[in-house]
């Protein structure tokens, strides 16, 4: 909250300002004094007299009063709109979401201002027109917010038990959905005003927005534009006024966002506020995520009822990093991966959560599109290879399929390809291993074919379930090498799915610990391994086994996905667990960690 004061003082006294302004010793804003224009100086006249003899102090807070109405009514509508859009969508799905999500889609496919000429065209320049202009530019913004996060609060424990009290659907929108959301949409409603106050001025001074002779700061910087030689200050004001309101503002967005943050879950990524004035002028230090899963939920259909092995799933992946995820069998690891490649049996589906790669929501996609996906830009490789291969088809024409499915290429070239590929993942002797049948190899060299299938496209996104699964040490190590090595040659990023916390440690950057269908932990691995918040990440850590000591078990089972255990699903396991921890368990910040125990800071 501390961040809040400064920020939020500096955007109160340039409002409060602007709301003065008809009962400030001003003079008028319109008035003008032709024996006076460019003074420089004059009583009652601070900063000096514009080209037609204005004073120019008082049309800068003037300017602030027309600037900042038309930024907050076009936000507010907006945000009204959009907002209402998205809840409807998010919670009805169907007609409604197809109407929302399309009809954002649209507006987005218009440049700014192209759209705001068109309008403009049509109903001529003005305060009004200017406002229906950005109220359409940033509708998408908050239908897009809204829905995404109605989609992820949806499935959760508190919503399904409003539903199972009978509440009408207005009320559960109004006092359960709305309140939960509500900190992502003010962010976005803070960030709406910020951009509509740029936009304005820049639409006003190319003849598109505010009519003179009202003042506004975008007439004000074309008017100083023809006399910049004379009176350079003229022009220095009102780009200065622009610059400290949008900066504030700006402070005031992060601040905001860092303050409604309050569930845990992933962070919005932090923006600079040159990146919101002027985005993509200045590169970011820190690439955004590769991919990037918010909020996954999967339910399976059963004759007993539908059951969930996978509930408000979130991580990120960047290019040329590891991500693991790591938990016992039956915590929802391998429905997760298959979730986002978009290969779950009929029965299953998922009913919350987006998995964006380069910014495309993978879910979202059509069937071809994906296709087209799977196996060239994001590639898998399974658990078992001597399953996953084809066993009445040489392996070389396998590997030699995966190139040809995305690639247009002869017959004989993808077969020289592919002996090329066997011998980078380390096949000795390629050209006659190329030739024989998935059977006559080794389970570490069908393990390499699959990897060598996985990279055949070079593909920007490797997951890999289980890959090092049931072999011996040595094979185990040239494996986890290869992946290294490909991870440093292409800049690929690597999704993990393993069993051992060695191989973690060995291998990836960062850590989602999951068990029984929740991310209960996601950390850096040095961070996680070194201080584990979690009781199961504790006992994770203490089953593998070191030196002479003899390794921990963890008592009991994961618990079936139809009998999930209420409050903490790890409580009946846990040696810490209190009465507490019956109750409903959220991802916590702890640091630049998330955790999902009431009791970390105890355990800490």
């Amino acid at each position: 909250m501390k961040r809040l004061i400064l920020p939020g003082a500096m955007v109160a006294f340039i409002v409060l300002l602007a709301l003065l302004a008809p009962v400030l010793p001003l003079p008028d804003p319109v008035r003008q004094d032709v024996a006076n224009r460019l003074a420089a100086w004059l009583p009652g006249s601070p900063l000096g007299r514009d080209e037609f003899g204005r004073d120019i102090l008082s049309r800068i807070i003037w300017g602030a009063r027309a600037s900042l109405a038309v930024a907050f009514a076009s936000a507010a509508i907006a945000c009204l709109v959009g907002t209402t859009l998205g809840l409807l969508a998010g919670w009805f799905r169907g007609l409604a979401e197809f109407f929302a999500v399309r009809t954002a889609d649209v507006v987005l496919c218009f440049p700014p201002i192209l759209l705001a000429l068109l309008v403009v065209t049509l109903l001529g320049p003005g305060t009004a027109t200017l406002i229906l202009v950005l109220s359409i530019l940033y509708l998408p913004g908050f239908v897009r917010v809204t829905y995404a996060e109605v989609l992820s609060a949806r499935g959760q424990d508190y919503v399904e038990a409003v539903r199972a009290l009978g509440a009408p659907t207005p009320r559960i929108l109004s006092r359960t959905v709305l309140p939960n959301i509500a900190g992502p949409v003010l962010v976005q409603f803070s960030l709406a005003v910020a951009a509509a106050v740029v936009v304005e001025s820049g639409l006003s001074f190319l003849g598109l927005g505010v009519v003179p002779p009202t003042p506004s700061w975008g007439l004000m910087i074309r008017g100083a534009r023809a006399t910049m030689e004379q009176a350079p200050t003229y022009l220095l004001y009102p780009c200065l006024a622009l610059t400290v309101t949008i900066l504030a503002m700006n402070m005031l967005c992060d601040a905001l966002r860092d303050a409604v943050d309050r569930k845990g879950g992933t962070r919005a990524p932090k923006l600079r506020a040159v990146d919101r004035i002027l985005p993509g002028l200045f590169p970011t230090r820190e690439p955004a995520p590769l991919l990037e899963v918010q909020g996954l939920t999967v339910d399976i259909a059963t004759p007993g009822g539908a059951i969930r092995p996978v509930e408000d799933v979130s991580f990120a992946v960047r290019a040329g990093e590891t991500l693991a995820i790591v938990g016992e069998s039956g915590s929802g690891k391998s429905i997760t991966a298959t979730a986002v490649m978009g290969l779950l049996p009929p029965v299953a589906q998922v009913t919350a959560g987006v998995a964006r790669f380069e910014g495309r929501d993978l879910l979202d996609l059509p069937e071809e599109e994906r296709r087209r996906l799977r196996g060239g830009a994001i590639a898998m490789v399974f658990q078992d290879p001597m399953s996953s291969l084809n066993p009445v088809h040489r392996v070389g024409d396998q590997v030699a399929e995966a190139i040809r499915a995305h690639r247009d290429v002869s017959a004989a070239a993808a077969s020289q390809e592919a002996v090329e590929l066997l011998k980078r993942v380390g096949i000795a002797d390629p050209e006659r291993r190329a030739r024989a049948y998935p059977h006559e190899l080794s389970g570490g060299m069908r393990q390499r074919v699959m990897i060598a299938m996985a990279i055949a496209n070079r593909p920007r996104l490797l997951i890999a379930d289980e890959p090092t699964t049931a072999l011996d040490v040595t094979v185990q190590a040239g494996i986890l090498d290869l992946l290294a090595q490909l991870r440093r040659e292409t800049g690929m990023g690597v999704v993990l799915i393993t069993h051992s916390l060695g191989v973690v440690a060995e291998t990836a950057d960062e850590v989602v610990v999951m068990y029984a269908a929740q991310v209960v932990e996601r950390g850096t691995v040095a961070e996680v391994f070194a201080r584990p918040l979690h009781p199961y990440t504790r006992a994770l850590l203490a089953a593998v086994p070191e030196g002479d000591a003899e390794p921990e078990g963890i008592p009991g089972v994961v618990p079936r996905p139809d009998a999930w255990p209420p409050g903490c699903r790890f409580a009946p396991r846990c040696s810490f667990a209190t009465p507490i921890c019956e109750r409903p368990q959220v991802l916590e910040q702890a640091g630049e960690r998330l955790v999902r125990c009431i009791r970390w800071k105890d355990l800490a």
